[in-house]
């Protein structure tokens, strides 16, 4: 897709307009399809050429009015007219809209805050999303002490890789050798932040193992991690230790009993769908029984806080299959429930004309995602995090669902960017924040398994960035 624009500086903008309706064009590339954005003489102009179809809009600006804005709209009504699809976000192209709320309303007042994403042509239901959402994070980032922090530590390796899947992770099938030195690595690369984290006298609030699959592990081998975090870090106010168990396929009554010895707390098994054909179809080699079973062993062990996660839109996935694995994972007991809307790979599929102007797909996913957010809040789940991505299907946003003090602390502070995120391991960011949203640095360890254990020394060189970001 050709993407022009004359007399103005506002491409960042367009091209987020632009790929929100047309997600997998690659920008640059002319393959007939040409969008033109000019502002001249007062007015704003957009011409658009998809496929077939064209379509003309031109507008006056006001005075005083935000150029970036008004091309905003003019060229989000026009594409919208062209495709027939209408973004429920409107032209608000953010990772964080319940944090975009939050600043609105703190720098105008609730119903002003309301009244411009309004303007930004957002859907009433997705501004109260956004709204509810920001006053259940509100509560828990208050908690946050000025010296707080938190850990992730990241385990890159799953049984099989999804086919939806855009994480750094690697099937065990093909890297198990560097599982064994990858651990000893990250327990030694979480001595030396353990080591800058007791020299500043930092609060550690909450720890998060991710991943991948952090249950790939053995249980020998989660032992040795969760020790070295017990040993190195302060955990006297601990407010939350969260492990994703994952893949079902990979949870052992060893491997949790040895979650629980180490105060684990809260703990995620994620099926994202209660459908076996679902489940062949996106690559996940484990039956609905063995998530069933997982559910029932971890109550039985003694977990009150158990996670699942879901995904709307995924292949061969109906609206009743859904349906049934919301229902499912209520009946399961989940006192925390995150629906995701499917993020679309750029390489997933080619992109044809009645890929473009077909919403069929589209509006059966928004349908699953309205059906989440109605009946998860009747059984008494409540929105208490969100973020969006970009590329997902229909434009729509992953929330988080959780009863009444089931909500993850963690997930709330990393996403509002409440307070810096020490993380270890392969693919990890550590993000370093002082007093404001502005104020962030990032320290990026390699991407994959082999590159962090072949530059392990630049990884714990490049840590010392954190206490020079702290002034140490």
């Amino acid at each position: 897709m050709i993407l022009n624009n004359i007399n103005h500086s506002c491409s960042y903008q367009t091209e987020k307009i632009a790929l929100t309706f047309l997600p997998l064009e690659k920008l640059g590339v002319d393959n007939g399809n040409v969008i033109t954005t000019k502002v001249e003489n007062g007015r704003v102009w957009v011409d658009a050429q998809l496929y077939s179809k064209s379509i003309r809009k031109e507008n006056t600006l006001k005075q005083n009015e935000d150029i970036a804005h008004a091309i905003s709209v003019l060229l989000f009504e026009a594409l919208q007219e062209l495709t027939g699809f209408k973004p429920p976000w409107g032209i608000l192209y953010g990772v964080r809209p319940a944090r975009l709320m939050h600043s609105r309303a703190e720098r105008f007042g609730e119903e002003e805050a309301k009244a411009l994403f309004r303007e930004d042509l957002t859907e009433e239901k997705k501004i109260k999303l956004a709204f509810e959402v920001m006053q259940r994070e509100n509560r828990i980032i208050s908690l946050s002490k000025p010296n707080s922090f938190s850990l992730y530590v990241s385990i890159p390796f799953c049984p099989s890789r999804c086919s939806y899947c855009s994480f750094v992770s690697h099937s065990i099938e093909n890297a198990k050798d560097l599982i064994e030195p990858y651990v000893e690595l990250l327990c030694r690369e979480l001595e030396e932040i353990g080591k800058i984290a007791q020299q500043l006298a930092l609060n550690l609030e909450t720890v998060y193992f991710g991943g991948g699959t952090p249950t790939t592990l053995s249980a020998l081998q989660l032992d040795r991690v969760l020790k070295t975090v017990e040993n190195n870090f302060d955990l006297s106010n601990l407010r939350e230790l969260t492990v994703e168990a994952g893949r079902p396929d990979t949870i052992t009554e060893e491997k949790l009993t040895s979650l629980l010895q180490h105060n684990v707390n809260r703990i995620s098994i994620n099926p994202q769908s209660f459908n076996d054909e679902v489940l062949k179809a996106i690559g996940r080699k484990h039956s609905v029984k063995q998530t069933l079973d997982a559910f029932e062993l971890s109550k039985r062990l003694g977990f009150k806080n158990i996670n699942t996660d879901l995904i709307a839109g995924l292949s061969g996935d109906s609206f009743e299959s859904f349906k049934h694995s919301v229902k499912t994972a209520e009946a399961l007991g989940a006192q925390s429930i995150t629906v995701h809307n499917l993020s679309l790979k750029s390489g997933a599929f080619l992109v044809t004309e009645n890929e473009y102007f077909d919403i069929a797909r589209k509006q059966e996913t928004a349908n699953m995602i309205d059906f989440a957010y109605t009946e998860l809040k009747e059984k008494g789940y409540n929105p208490y995090y969100m973020y969006r991505q970009s590329k997902s299907l229909g434009n729509l946003e992953n929330t988080g669902y959780a009863k009444e003090g089931y909500e993850c602390l963690y997930n709330i502070f990393m996403m509002d960017e409440t307070h810096s995120v020490f993380a270890a391991g392969a693919g990890a960011v550590t993000k370093l924040k002082k007093d404001s949203y502005n104020n962030i640095d990032r320290i990026y360890n390699y991407k994959y398994p082999y590159e962090y254990i072949n530059n392990f020394d630049e990884v714990i060189r490049k840590k010392t960035g954190i206490s020079l970001f702290y002034g140490a």
